[in-house]
C-alpha cells in the first residue's frame, strides 16, 4: 500500500486537472445548449426526489452572493468585474502553491487537494471570462453558441450551476424565534462539478490538516 507521502508527479496533476475541466465544461455546455434557464416554480430537467438537475446561472460567488450585497457603494457591474479579477489572482496563487508543493515532494494527498481546488477554480473562471461572449442568453430559450452578440461582455459571464441534492426537508416548529414556520431543505443549494472539486479539495486540507501541514 502506498504511503500518503508518495510523490504525485506533475504529469499526473495535469491529467487530474484536465479530466475535471473536461467533465465540468462538457456538463455546462450540454446544459447551456439544450435547455433554457430553470424558472422558480418550474419543473426541473430531472427530478429524482433526492437529486434534481436544473439550469441556474450564478452571477456572484457561492450561493449567489455578490459583493454589492454587503458593500452597497459598489455597483453590481463593478462587483462582478472585481470578483472575476479576484478569481484570476486566486488561480495564480493556487497554481504557485501547487507548483511549490510538487517540487518540495509533499504528500500526494496535499498535491491532490490543491489540484482539485485549482481545477475547480479554473472551471468556474472559464464561465466568468468567456461564456458571456460565446453564448446568447438562456432566458426562455436555448442558448446559441458564437452568436452575433453574446449575453454579456468579456469578463462578465455567469457561472453555470445545475446539480442539487435536496436530501431532507422539514418545517421548523412555530415556537422557534425568527425561523418558526419556515420550511428548511438540506441541501438546497445548486452547484456544478467545479464547485464539487473545490469543496473536495478544501475538505481534504481541513480534514487532514495535521498530517499535511506538520
Amino acid at each position: 500500500m502506498r504511503s500518503v507521502n508518495s510523490k504525485l508527479s506533475g504529469w499526473k496533476v495535469f491529467i487530474i486537472i484536465l479530466f475535471i475541466l473536461f467533465f465540468d465544461q462538457c456538463s455546462k455546455i450540454y446544459i447551456k445548449m439544450n435547455f433554457p434557464l430553470s424558472i422558480y416554480g418550474s419543473d426541473p430537467i430531472i427530478d429524482w426526489g433526492f437529486f434534481k438537475l436544473l439550469f441556474i446561472e450564478n452571477k456572484g460567488m457561492a450561493w449567489g452572493t455578490k459583493f454589492n450585497d454587503f458593500i452597497p457603494f459598489i455597483s453590481e457591474e463593478n462587483g462582478k468585474l472585481f470578483l472575476t479579477l479576484l478569481r484570476v489572482v486566486a488561480i495564480f496563487f493556487i497554481s504557485n502553491w501547487l507548483i511549490k508543493t510538487i517540487k518540495s515532494n509533499s504528500s500526494s494527498l496535499k498535491v491532490l487537494a490543491l489540484s482539485l481546488i485549482l481545477a475547480g477554480a479554473i472551471g468556474n473562471i472559464i464561465d466568468s471570462i468567456f461564456y458571456g461572449v460565446i453564448f446568447s442568453h438562456s432566458y426562455g430559450q436555448i442558448a446559441e453558441i458564437f452568436p452575433e452578440k453574446g449575453y454579456a461582455p468579456f469578463l462578465f459571464g455567469h457561472v453555470v450551476d445545475m446539480l442539487q441534492f435536496p436530501l431532507v426537508s422539514w418545517e421548523w416548529p412555530n415556537w422557534i424565534p425568527y425561523i418558526g414556520g419556515n420550511n428548511f431543505t438540506f441541501f438546497k443549494y445548486v452547484f456544478n462539478i467545479a464547485d464539487t472539486s473545490i469543496s473536495t479539495g478544501v475538505g481534504i486540507l481541513l480534514f487532514f490538516n495535521k498530517k499535511l501541514f506538520n
